[in-house]
């Protein structure tokens, strides 16, 4: 990306509050006149990234760049940035006029004035009447509110005063406008036609909007690049094609439209095994390399079939039925799993179809989550693993080939050495599929809230964030809601340790 075209630059951009770390290591350019979205869940940092660009906070780590410059320490007055909140903030005593007016009012601009001995000097003055009254008018024009500038904020509907909001931040002329979830309290038909008059203005306007918001609908229609975020990282950025058809990892496949995804393994190079049929892929790999794939549900072609079909396509029946208005969308169960299907044709519940996927309609992915890594952890006194400031039993014997632990509680080596791990650093490993979630719970048990889950066709892989900011992920077959409170257990042997360090360093001497 060319620097010169680049407004806004965050640069190693980290927000820690307390134990909870908003921001990781986020690092993301911003193009002169884009419309950018910051997609994602609650918690996942869209709305803390939009304080630091707008100056209301402050990076941990890193810093801002706005046209190359640094401006970090740089205090909200001064940028050349205004915000619109999702909730509008207008003045119940001003009317349409004066609420757009209002900061017109306060601003000072430099003028160059001539003294009389012929010097000229900068001096600090009020826009005129006129002056406020022309920039308002414009303002106004912008976002169709001509003939309601003498309105008063009560007697206007929602979508008014999102636009008189709008109008109130671009009036100052940024050059770059945020926007907070700003059309959140608006109804579904409302909304669908703000989406279409805020791409307008952002056409009229030429500056840069920065928008948020977690309906993928909404990126998808105004933006004209997408950054999908979960954690406070960024998991891909691109146009909302290119999000869409070519989603980089399950999650951002499963949080922007309706997806399928399966677990699957190579069988030949271009041949991948899923739902127990074998698929041809344009994406090569390595013979039982395991990979995520995903299909888009209106990528599918299905056709009705006799129950004695003995052909060599993928079947299913269809287990539920639901008319979207513009299309009918189906489940179809492939033994326990479920594929959705997208398509105009009519079936009834127990028709038996059969599934035809083009080889470019299965998108490939490295799996991005495999197993369950805590690089921090430690073993204490009593030789218990500590993860997330919660001990689990665990088996230190693994740490050191043919060692034992005596009454003492010390590994004792194979040669008789005697060893103290309390304290000992260690990288804990856990498979997504030894990690239990306990529903009732108890007070000697690791507690966390259910954060993301992604259904993987016959499974959910559920992510349980602790209040550590610690996450474990696991597989399961159950669906669980979000902030689910639920209790983590482990069984000792499903732990595996690797010490860090030489062990000889915590040999005691007799």
């Amino acid at each position: 990306m060319e620097e010169n075209n680049v407004i806004i630059s965050l640069q190693n951009c980290s927000r820690v509050f307390g134990k909870f770390t908003a921001l990781d290591s986020f690092t993301l350019d911003i193009k002169k006149g884009e419309f950018v979205t910051l997609l994602g869940p609650s918690g996942c940092g869209k709305t803390t990234t939009l304080r630091l660009i707008a100056g209301f906070d402050k990076p941990t780590e890193g810093r801002i760049l706005l046209n190359g410059v640094d401006i970090t320490d740089l205090p909200p007055y001064k940028r050349p940035v205004n915000t619109v909140f999702q909730r509008y903030a207008l003045f119940p005593h001003l009317n349409v006029y004066d609420n757009i007016a209002f900061g017109l009012k306060l601003k000072k601009v430099p003028v160059t004035v001539t003294k009389k001995n012929g010097t000229e000097v900068t001096k600090m003055k009020h826009l005129s009447a006129k002056e406020i009254y022309q920039k308002v008018s414009h303002a106004l024009k912008i976002v169709d509110l001509e003939e309601l500038e003498n309105r008063d904020i009560s007697t206007l509907s929602g979508g008014q005063q999102q636009r008189v909001a709008i109008a109130r931040a671009i009036v100052n002329e940024p050059e770059i406008l945020l926007l907070d979830e700003p059309l959140g309290a608006l109804d579904l038909k409302l909304r669908k036609e703000m989406q279409l008059e805020l791409k307008e203005m952002h056409q009229k306007l030429g500056i840069t909007f920065i928008y948020v918001t977690h309906d993928q609908e909404e990126a998808l229609t105004m933006s004209d690049t997408i950054v999908v975020m979960k954690a406070g990282e960024i998991q891909q950025v691109g146009t909302p094609t290119e999000i869409y058809n070519e989603p980089i990892n399950a999650y951002v496949a499963n949080f922007v439209g309706e997806s399928n995804i399966y677990n699957a393994t190579y069988t030949s190079k271009n041949r991948l095994r899923f739902l127990s049929h074998s698929f041809e892929v344009d994406t090569p790999g390595e013979v039982n390399e395991k990979v995520d794939v995903v299909i888009r549900p209106e990528d599918i072609t299905t056709r009705k079939v006799s129950e004695d079909y003995e052909g060599d396509k993928l079947v299913g029946r269809v287990s539920n039925r639901v008319f979207k208005g513009t299309h009918f969308e189906y489940v179809v169960m492939v033994g326990k799993s479920e594929v959705v299907v997208q398509t105009n044709k009519q079936y009834s519940v127990d028709d038996l179809v059969t599934m035809d996927i083009a080889s470019e309609d299965i998108r490939v992915m490295e799996k991005d989550i495999t197993t369950n890594l805590y690089p921090e952890a430690w073993i204490n006194k009593t030789n218990d693993v500590v993860i997330s400031d919660h001990p689990f039993e665990c088996d230190i014997t693994q740490l050191l080939a043919g060692s034992h632990v005596d009454e003492d509680d010390y590994l004792i080596g194979p040669d008789g050495k005697k060893y103290d791990l309390n304290d000992a650093d260690v990288i804990a490993e856990v498979s997504l599929g030894d990690v239990e979630i306990i529903e009732d719970e108890t007070d000697d048990m690791l507690i966390g809230y259910v954060v993301d889950q992604v259904y993987k066709g016959d499974h959910y892989q559920v992510m349980i964030r602790t209040e550590l900011d610690e996450d474990f992920i696991l597989d399961t077959d159950y669906l669980y809601s979000e902030d689910d409170r639920v209790g983590i257990q482990i069984a000792k042997e499903k732990i595996k340790l690797t010490l860090k360090g030489d062990i000889e360093r915590y040999e005691v001497e007799d």
